[in-house]
């Protein structure tokens, strides 16, 4: 009887689910408009919605309970009442590896194609492993944090206390499972950030100099330049975004990080910014561009559901608007970070050649973090250098 209450619970979900809405969004309102659903039944409801969007759009015209049968299937590994109750057969084979699993699937369902999780695979970035990849949308990333400098044993010794299971990536890293509820342990978290762990390694690539003075273009709520403070303390830092309502989440994060210095700007650049930044040269800047944040689609999977492929061209347009843009007002032979959190090669790769190509840099090295290594996001990270005058004269032209 639960298994079936539990199915009815996930399709009243569905059909309240509206589009382009973040499922992290939607289900607390859902929670409390049902109050009568407790923690264990709003668990797993969470993760019977969660599991049937990691199907992406694979076995598409099946009935839904059907595919949240082979979503339950694929994505667990501990063996649960609902899918014992439905597939007693497959729950019998829950320890099964993703492989033998995914074979099972294709001999019942002929139509199966793996490449139908995430139908755009043709058109990612040419280092990601395609195979592997897809099978990550059938495993739940884990959550990162990123400690501050001189907090490490207090971090380390409070999960230890609540018997919380966690990895030291290095670096400061530390992997938890995901759900863990940090808030409960930590009710002041100024000791750490949450951060996924590809977000983390692109602090490899901006090497500061002391004093410099740096741009975090699309800074959001400041995790970057929060990497960027911590290599190197005495830089000059101007942060930046479109929207007032984040850069106020940024004020938070940088106080509580110790970061007083910097200076913040609302700024929309896909516009002239002159007007704001005339008198501004860089040393670096850090342009952590929008884009369809398909390499974070693992942790928010019903946006393959909800993505249509004209996007990537829209944020490609985009992204080339605002590195003309930004670049302006960096200085010679200095750097340009350009970040993205997608997968595609359009957003990734093509960018980068139009840069080297149209705007006078030079590519100096660039990596595709491939996040389903480590439980975590796929991202692409590249450092580029203005080369010199005349590209600066050629790049203002345009």
């Amino acid at each position: 009887m639960k298994a079936i209450n539990q199915l009815k619970t996930f399709q009243r979900i569905l059909d309240e689910y509206p589009a382009e809405t973040p499922l992290g969004k939607f289900l607390p309102g859902f929670y409390r408009q049902n109050k009568q659903m407790g923690s264990t039944d709003r668990r797993i409801a969470g993760r019977l919605v969660y599991n049937y969007f990691r199907l992406g759009k694979a076995l598409y015209n099946l009935p839904t309970d059907e595919r949240l049968f082979i979503a339950e299937f694929l994505c667990n590994t501990q063996i649960n009442s609902f899918l014992q109750h439905f597939k007693p057969d497959w729950a019998a084979c829950i320890s099964f590896t993703i492989d033998e699993k995914l074979a099972m699937i294709e001999a019942v369902y002929p139509d199966f194609k793996l490449d139908d999780v995430f139908p755009w695979i043709d058109q990612v970035s040419a280092d990601i492993d395609k195979e592997a990849f897809l099978k990550s949308f059938f495993i739940q990333p884990d959550l990162f944090i990123h400690i501050h400098n001189g907090y490490d044993h207090l971090v380390k010794a409070v999960l230890a206390k609540a018997e919380v299971v966690f990895k030291d990536e290095g670096n400061g890293c530390l992997s938890l499972p995901n759900g863990t509820r940090l808030e409960n342990l930590f009710p002041i978290q100024h000791w750490f950030e949450v951060q996924d762990y590809s977000s983390q390694q692109t602090v490899n690539y901006f090497k500061p100099q002391k004093w410099e003075n740096w741009w975090d273009a699309c800074a959001a709520s400041g995790g970057k330049s929060l990497l960027l403070y911590e290599d190197e303390p005495t830089i000059k830092l101007v942060v930046s975004d479109i929207r007032e309502s984040i850069l106020v989440n940024l004020d938070e994060r940088f106080q509580n990080a110790g970061l007083k210095k910097y200076q913040r700007k609302v700024l929309d650049l896909t516009q002239n910014v002159d007007q704001t930044l005339h008198d501004y040269e860089f040393d670096g800047i850090i342009l952590d561009a929008p884009c369809s944040g398909s390499g974070t689609w693992g942790r928010t999977p019903e946006m393959i559901a909800q993505f249509e492929s004209q996007k990537i061209e829209f944020f490609q347009k985009l992204q080339k608007t605002i590195a003309a843009n930004v670049i302006k007002y960096l200085k010679p032979c200095k750097p340009l970070i350009y970040i993205t959190c997608s997968a595609f090669k359009a957003e990734n790769e093509d960018v980068i050649e139009y840069l080297v190509k149209e705007l006078g840099l030079k590519l100096e090295e660039k990596k595709t973090l491939t996040g389903y290594d480590h439980k975590a996001d796929t991202m692409f990270v590249a450092r580029l250098i203005l080369q010199n005058q005349e590209s600066r004269a050629k790049k203002q032209d345009l």
